[in-house]
């Protein structure tokens, strides 16, 4: 299976995760909205992620792997370079 990574950014309760999700090249769950909503699916994996305190009570840091539970996960979209920095 060829694979591809799109850069996104996603919302918990408590931060901001911008990061690069490994999804299929084409064919299905290719699209990040049909990756996401798999029922099977509980954790999503991103690589180079970054994490942003939403209230600022910290300094954002950096992970080079990061699983974070389907359930959390407020909203998630495409990442555009300028918000992933």
């Amino acid at each position: 299976m060829d694979l591809r990574e799109e850069l996104v950014m996603l919302e918990t309760d408590r931060y901001r995760i911008t990061g690069a999700l490994t999804l299929p090249s084409e064919g299905y769950r290719s699209r990040l909205s049909d990756y996401v909503n798999q029922r099977d699916r509980e954790f999503l994996t991103l690589s180079e992620a970054r994490i942003e305190p939403l209230d600022g009570s910290s300094q954002a840091r950096s992970e080079p792997f990061l699983m974070i539970g389907r359930g959390h996960i407020r909203l998630i979209a495409p990442a555009t370079p300028q918000s992933a920095s």
